[in-house]
């Protein structure tokens, strides 16, 4: 998935689908055909479609890890979604949102 995305090609296997558009230049992040992640070369959109299961953070992380910023990343606390973000000085943490966009 995440080399997909770095190649701007789309790709699928199992469950996980990449959709690369050559004309917008984002590639889209479909799992079990729900969009959950949206990313250009400027912002990274980040969607649980409704489903805030351990794959969905699973596979969020794993394009964080990759296009995110250090120590970025999707976590749960006592049945509710948290993300930790740089703000340019420092990690702070807040609530995860459907379709909130990382720039």
């Amino acid at each position: 998935m995440n080399q997909a995305i770095a190649n701007k090609q789309t790709w699928k296997l199992a469950n996980t689908e990449v959709i690369y558009d050559e004309i917008l230049d984002v590639s889209d992040v479909y799992l079990h055909n729900h969009l959950i992640a949206s990313i250009s070369d400027n912002s990274i959109k980040l969607f649980d479609a409704g489903y805030q299961t351990a794959t969905t953070k699973s596979r969020l992380n794993a394009i964080l890890s990759q296009c995110g910023l250090p120590g970025e990343g999707i976590f749960q606390k006592n049945f509710e979604w948290f993300i930790r973000l740089w703000n340019g000085s420092e990690h702070f943490t807040t609530e995860f949102r459907d379709g909130m966009r990382l720039a």
